[in-house]
């Protein structure tokens, strides 16, 4: 693997959630220490302590999980993690589905047993979601070391993992392997050039917008550039509006794709056993960082494990998963300075150089707006 200074993750095809009316309406039977609805728990300390919320969740035995593909940021070994640790079994639900596709099945499955406990969400999509009063209040034990800029005040969400947007491309189909946003403008990449979902409703495609528009002259307040860009590589005949999943890499269909940079990297060691050769690369001209962030749906049908679920992402163990996935996990600084951090998978991660810096939720709010009303005139034809 090539990994080169200045990507999003496959969320591969966006498959339309069923939104199914069956399912009975949960009851929430989990306790806490002083008898009241696991719902209601805003700390571990609610229920009386870690060892009652770990009893708590264990007799609720189940979590419903959605949009988690194992091959994401190394959330199959979060999973078979969680489930070794404290035998609670979680069921993925449209493995492969979008920020947007998460939204859309809390609301339209409240009140049954089939709603997602948990979320993990693009930064924009988890203020969203927030706005619309669909999340609840959670302290994890470690709340207090992530950073005050990547959580929401009132414990709604707050961010888990992140990365910066790259160029991942198979070099054994691509001559010379783009590294910038302005390279992607040359003819030889004709059909070539991928994003993994639709901006609207995909975290990491949206990423990819906000930072071809960095790359061309755009900013945080505007994200037209980025557009513009597309629609430009659209017209040359160098955009493919195939989403980019690692199967589609593999079929010669997405040999370019605009990515986070620990999707394409974890790719790229995926890639080397098939005979994929998968550079990567930070475009310099378009650094654009972002997290996501977890969340647990107010309405969940299992509240103790949801929490529990939280806990152990924030965990020592859970962050450092994420770390040898390629993402750099919420509380890295945290645990640099405690001791903790893995510092050889620390080591493996593509290298920047600079602070980054993140949009506002106002910011964030406009980009969207434009967005939804642009990208597919963007893209069409």
């Amino acid at each position: 693997m090539t990994v080169s200074l200045p990507r999003t993750a496959a969320l591969g095809v966006l498959a339309a959630l069923a939104l199914s009316a069956c399912g009975a309406a949960p009851d929430n039977a989990s306790t806490t220490a002083d008898g009241k609805n696991a719902a209601t728990a805003t700390s571990a300390a609610d229920f009386g302590g870690m060892d009652k919320l770990v009893a708590a969740a264990k007799k609720e035995g189940t979590l419903n999980a959605i949009a988690l593909p194992r091959d994401w940021a190394n959330y199959g070994a979060l999973i078979d993690g969680f489930t070794k640790k404290y035998g609670i079994k979680i069921s993925v639900e449209n493995p492969d589905g979008s920020s947007q596709d998460e939204i859309n099945a809390v609301t339209s499955r409240k009140g049954q047993t089939r709603a997602p406990d948990v979320l993990d969400l693009g930064s924009s999509f988890a203020l969203s979601a927030a706005q619309q009063g669909l999340l609840a209040p959670y302290k994890v034990a470690s709340y207090g070391d992530i950073p005050t800029g990547q959580k929401d005040p009132q414990a709604r969400w707050y961010n888990d993992y992140g990365g910066y947007i790259s160029i991942g491309c198979d070099a054994k189909r691509v001559k010379t392997c783009p590294t910038t946003f302005a390279d992607l403008l040359k003819p030889q990449y004709k059909g070539q050039v991928a994003l993994n979902g639709n901006p609207t409703k995909s975290g990491s495609a949206f990423g990819g917008v906000y930072a071809a528009s960095l790359a061309s002259g755009g900013s945080f307040d505007d994200i037209q550039p980025g557009l513009d860009f597309f629609a430009k590589i659209k017209k040359n005949g160098n955009y493919t509006p195939v989403e980019s999943t690692p199967a589609t890499v593999e079929k010669g269909e997405t040999p370019i794709s605009i990515d986070w940079d620990y999707l394409n990297a974890g790719y790229a060691d995926e890639f080397m056993s098939k005979g994929v050769d998968w550079k990567v690369s930070v475009p310099s001209d378009g650094q654009f960082s972002q997290y996501y962030s977890q969340a647990v749906n107010k309405d969940a049908p299992h509240p103790a494990a949801a929490r529990l679920w939280q806990e152990y992402l924030y965990s020592t163990e859970g962050q450092n998963l994420w770390l040898k996935g390629y993402a750099r996990p919420a509380l890295m600084t945290a645990m640099e300075k405690a001791g903790t951090l893995d510092k050889t998978a620390a080591a493996k991660l593509p290298q920047v150089t600079g602070t980054p810096s993140f949009p506002t939720e106002a910011q964030q709010d406009k980009a969207k707006t434009v967005l939804g009303q642009g990208w597919a005139k963007a893209v069409s034809g």
